[in-house]
C-alpha cells in the first residue's frame, strides 16, 4: 500500500483540476452507519417509496417518525478524517468540487463551500416545500408534527414539506446532476472514495469521467464493479489512506 499512496500523491500532485466523488465510507469513519449495509438504517427503517409519501398524511407521518430517529442518530457527528483531507485539497486548489453521496451536510461542516459541493441524493439537515422549495429547518418540522399530530405543510404555498433527500422513485435533482456532469467532463483527475459504485446514476459519474480521459482512482474497503477501469484501486481504511496521503503531499500544500 506504501507505493499506492506514493503514486496516489504524485497524480494529486499533477492534477490540474481534480474532482472527488464520495459515498458512505466517507462517513462511517464519522459513526455514522451506512445506509445500505447489514445492521444499517435501511434494515431497520424501510424506505419509503416517494409516490407512497405523496399518497397519505399516514404514510408522510411515518416516513417523518422514522427520519427522526435516523436525524437524531446522526445529527451529532462531526467531519472525520477523510473530510478534512478533502477540504485541505479543495482550499490547496486541487480539487474543484466534492459530488457526494451522502446527506449528512458533513462536506459543508468540514469546510468546503456549498457552491463546490454538489448533493446528488439531496441534504438531510433541512427540508423543503415540494410545491414552492420555501426551507424549513428540521426542529421546525418537528414541533409541527407535535403540535398538530399531522405532517407539515409549507406555510407560504400549503404544499406538502419533506427532508431535502432524494427518497426512493423520486427523480434525480436536474440541476444538480448537470452540475456534476460538467464537474466530471472538466476534470483531469477523478477520486471515487468510500463508495460501492453500484447506485446508478450517480455510479455513472466515474465512467464519464474515464471516458472523458481523465485519470480515475478508486479507493474503498471493499472491491468494486467498476475497479478493472481504474488507473489506482486502493483497498483499505479511507481515512488511514488520505490522511497518509496528505502527509506525503506536505501539510505545508495540504492544510487540513
Amino acid at each position: 500500500m506504501e507505493d499506492d499512496i506514493d503514486e496516489l500523491a504524485q497524480m494529486i500532485q499533477s492534477a490540474g483540476r481534480a474532482v472527488v466523488f464520495t459515498g458512505a465510507g466517507v462517513s462511517t469513519e464519522c459513526g455514522i452507519p451506512d445506509f445500505r449495509s447489514p445492521g444499517g438504517f435501511w434494515t431497520r427503517y424501510k424506505p419509503i417509496e416517494f409516490d407512497d409519501f405523496l399518497a397519505s398524511e399516514e404514510t408522510r407521518l411515518e416516513a417523518w417518525r422514522r427520519y427522526f430517529n435516523i436525524y437524531d442518530a446522526v445529527a451529532q457527528a462531526v467531519p472525520g478524517p477523510s473530510h478534512k483531507v478533502i477540504a485541505g485539497l479543495y482550499h490547496a486548489g486541487i480539487v474543484s468540487h466534492v459530488i457526494t453521496q451522502n446527506i449528512d451536510d458533513l462536506h459543508r461542516a468540514s469546510g468546503v463551500p456549498e457552491e463546490a459541493i454538489i448533493e446528488l441524493h439531496g441534504n438531510g439537515s433541512y427540508a423543503k416545500c415540494l410545491s414552492c422549495g420555501e426551507r424549513y429547518e428540521i426542529a421546525w418540522a418537528r414541533a409541527q408534527i407535535e403540535a398538530g399530530r399531522r405532517p407539515p405543510y409549507c406555510s407560504t404555498c400549503a404544499g406538502i414539506v419533506k427532508t431535502a433527500t432524494i427518497s426512493f422513485g423520486q427523480a434525480m435533482p436536474e440541476a444538480e446532476m448537470a452540475r456534476a456532469r460538467a464537474a466530471t467532463f472538466d476534470a483531469d483527475l477523478f477520486l471515487a472514495l468510500g463508495s460501492s459504485l453500484q447506485v446508478f446514476p450517480a455510479a455513472s459519474f466515474p465512467v464519464m469521467a474515464k471516458s472523458n480521459r481523465a485519470r480515475l482512482v478508486i479507493i474503498n474497503r471493499e472491491p468494486t464493479g467498476l475497479d478493472a477501469l481504474a488507473d489506482l484501486v486502493i483497498a483499505g481504511e479511507l481515512g488511514d489512506v488520505l490522511s497518509a496521503t496528505a502527509e506525503r503531499l506536505g501539510r505545508q500544500q495540504i492544510a487540513c
